[in-house]
This record gives C-alpha cells, sequence and structure tokens, in this order.
C-alpha cells in the first residue's frame, strides 16, 4: 500500500509548497494533551494567526478519520481541541491509529515525520522531549526522528523537566547542530538560562537557512535544531524553576507515576506550583517560536528560490 494513500494535505498548503512559498509546521499534541478546552483551540488558532503575520502557511499536523492531515480548518482545530479521548501519536503510533481509525494528536516526532512526508521544511514546536531525569534509558522519540528528519525546528530548547545536559550530550552523539537565536546559552523552556552551551550562535532568521540548506546540501539529513529563548517578559529566573521542577519530580515518585504519564504530571504539577507562570510562559514562548519559525521559512523560500534571468 502506498503511503501517500494515507496523507492527505490541505489545498492551501499543497499551493504554498508547489510554488515555493513557505510553509510552518504545527503540532497538535498541544492541543489533544498539553492544554485543556479553550485554551487549547485559542493557542493553535494564534500560532497559526501569528505564522500568517509573517507571510508564511501554517500546516497543523494530526491524525483524523483515518487520514495523517497536513492542514487544519478552524473547525477541524476545535473538534481536536474538543476530544475527550484521542491517541497521542509518535512515528510508532501511525499504523495503529490509521488502521483502527483513530484520531491523535501528533507529538514532536510524529510530526517531523508527517512534515518530511509532504515535503515541509521548518516546524515549530514549544519544547522537544530526551532524556528523563533520573532514568538515562528513558529517551524521547523525538531525538532520534531529529536525527534522520532533515527539518529546522524551532523550539525553547527541550523540556525543563528534563536532562538536559544528557539530552544535548545524546543529540551531539546523533549529529543534530544544536543553533542558538541570538543566544550562546541553551534555553531551559520556561527560562532563558540552563549554563549550557549551544553549537552555533545565529543573529538572523536568514543566517539559520543558510546553514540549513548547507548542512542538507552536504549530504547530511539530521535537522537543524533552533534554540529561542522565551521572551524575556515571560521567562522564569532557572534557579526558581528548577526548585519547583525538583519538587514535582519528587512529588511524581512518591506517587508511583512513571512512563508516558510523567510529562503532564509534571508539567501540570509545575504549573500549580508557579501559579500560572509557566503556563504564561508556555504560551508566550510557542508564539514567539511560531514568529521566527515563520521567519526562517521564508528566508529558505527566498534562498532556494531561482535568481531571475537577466
Amino acid at each position: 500500500m502506498n503511503p501517500a494513500n494515507f496523507l492527505e494535505i490541505a489545498n492551501p498548503i499543497r499551493a504554498a509548497l508547489f510554488s515555493g512559498k513557505p510553509v510552518v509546521a504545527l503540532e497538535s499534541a498541544v492541543i489533544t494533551h498539553g492544554l485543556p478546552y479553550p485554551h487549547n483551540q485559542q493557542l493553535a488558532l494564534q500560532m497559526e494567526d501569528v505564522i500568517r503575520q509573517q507571510k508564511a502557511e501554517p500546516a497543523t499536523i494530526a491524525v483524523l478519520d483515518g487520514k495523517i492531515r497536513v492542514g487544519l480548518t478552524p473547525a477541524e482545530i476545535e473538534r481536536l481541541a474538543q476530544m475527550k479521548q484521542c491517541r497521542k501519536i509518535s512515528r510508532r503510533d501511525f499504523g495503529i491509529a490509521l488502521a483502527r481509525g483513530e484520531a491523535g494528536g501528533t507529538t514532536v516526532a510524529g510530526t517531523l515525520f508527517a512534515a518530511h512526508q509532504a515535503g515541509i521544511r521548518v516546524f515549530a514546536t514549544g519544547g522537544i522531549g530526551g532524556v528523563h531525569r533520573n532514568a538515562p534509558f528513558d529517551v524521547s522519540a523525538d531525538l532520534h526522528e531529529l536525527s534522520s528528519t532533515p527539518l529546522v525546528v524551532v523550539c525553547a530548547g527541550a523540556k525543563a523537566i528534563l536532562d538536559l545536559p544528557a539530552t544535548l550530550e545524546v543529540l551531539e552523539t546523533l549529529g543534530v547542530p544544536v543553533v542558538g537565536y541570538q543566544s550562546e546559552e541553551f534555553p531551559a523552556f520556561f527560562s532563558r538560562q540552563s549554563g549550557l552551551k549551544v553549537d552555533l550562535v545565529c543573529q538572523s532568521a536568514a543566517e539559520i537557512a543558510r546553514v540549513a540548506l548547507a548542512h542538507w546540501a552536504a549530504g547530511i539529513q539530521s535537522a537543524i535544531l533552533v534554540a529561542n529563548p522565551p521572551p524575556a517578559e515571560y521567562a522564569l529566573p532557572a534557579d526558581r524553576i528548577e526548585k519547583v521542577i525538583q519538587q514535582a519530580v519528587q512529588e511524581a515518585e512518591q506517587a508511583g507515576i512513571h512512563g508516558s504519564a510523567v510529562t503532564p504530571f509534571l508539567l501540570e504539577k509545575v504549573n500549580q506550583l508557579t501559579g500560572g507562570a509557566s503556563m504564561q510562559a508556555n504560551l508566550a514562548l510557542l508564539l514567539n517560536n511560531g514568529r521566527l519559525a515563520a521567519e526562517i521559512a521564508r528566508s529558505i523560500s527566498e534562498l532556494s528560490s531561482p535568481s531571475p534571468q537577466v
């Protein structure tokens, strides 16, 4: 069976890709599993608006009605946002969801896979998965997908609840360049500081686009991970958020929470302990990442366009 039979690209996305116009992929796990309704719907629509304001086409990706959908209508986003039960879809889950006719929100790894299948080259997310604290064997599928999928991925680093030094070590081992946008420091999602260095600092979207195109032209098929610090007015102090995370991790261990349930528990607990400040930072950094991703997509489109004949 042809994999393309399961891929349904919305007409605006198809037209933009055909004409070489900039497109930015967006995940949907943040809609289905990250935020409650109606905040999830509002965020998804705001992400799309931010990207359109930068003259790029947003492509929210999800699994609906037995298809991998690349580009959703506002009604489909609302439908996804209101679902009580659906699958969280990484690379391993596509076959299961498609065969069973299930719906689901795509993770970073799942969105990377689908976006590449569609021919999209830039993806905006909040934070990538990584190596879990106190469980070095628990490594997110996001990291392996980044190692084999040639997209620019704009994020605010890895989720701060993770082991950030170990996550960067795995990214290095897998050959994924980490580029800091106007910052030498790898952001810690809620915080602008982690004490960890990136591989390269780029001052503009055009510079990032040139690095990405050269990386792929050399025959390397990994992603370029762009670490974009959260907006300063919403970022939380590193020492404050670290204390909160340690408390949340301790409570998760005491409650016997393991596996895929750990991340949502920790994020909700951190939000409670910060009085909602972490949620505000999360929303702000997502929009900030969407804006930068659109600028990068536009630069890649311009650099990839044939030069006009004189």
